[in-house]
């Protein structure tokens, strides 16, 4: 993919954003987000396409794990562009088998950092998607596949371990 996918990701907060706050249809919302260097990569649009549709298709089953993981905070009150930037790296962990969560929290960070609505915005992001991608990996809702997607370093650990106690 010629295009960066962070740049990717920025313009789905983007559109994201829009839809918050005006009453606009997708199409609408994110088509002027399209820039020549992502129209020219087919791979770029679709990603952007899938991703954006997935987190609006979705909202609702990810608002309930946000709100289910920000105990004293009432959705209304976590700033539009952090919860937006939540909605979106939910969407990659539950729904986008090749990408590792490791990259969607990352990103996600990454993009808090930039569009921080307050000084702790990627803390906050952090520690939200940390918690939640915890629990998702716990009740084995998280289905990646592919070289590198899921973090086994505790099973490489005890692993390792059992060999250095039979060599023993």
């Amino acid at each position: 993919m010629k295009t960066y996918r962070r740049r990717i990701r920025e313009k789905i907060i983007q559109a994201l954003h829009t839809l918050e706050l005006r009453e606009t249809d997708l199409e609408t919302a994110s088509d002027w987000l399209i820039t020549a260097e992502i129209a020219e990569d087919p791979k770029a649009v679709r990603f952007f396409k899938e991703l954006l549709q997935c987190c609006i298709e979705n909202k609702e089953e990810i608002d309930n794990y946000i709100a289910k993981h920000t105990f004293n905070w009432d959705m209304s009150r976590i700033a539009i562009i952090d919860k937006n930037i939540l909605r979106m790296a939910l969407a990659e962990l539950l729904y986008f088998e090749d990408i590792p969560p490791k990259v969607s929290i990352n990103e996600a960070i990454e993009i808090a950092k930039k569009f921080n609505s307050t000084d702790k915005s990627s803390k906050f992001v952090n520690g939200i998607l940390d918690a939640i991608f915890n629990d998702l990996k716990s009740s084995g809702k998280i289905n990646k596949c592919g070289r590198g997607l899921i973090d086994n370093s505790k099973n490489t650990k005890l692993k390792q371990g059992e060999k250095s106690a039979t060599k023993q």
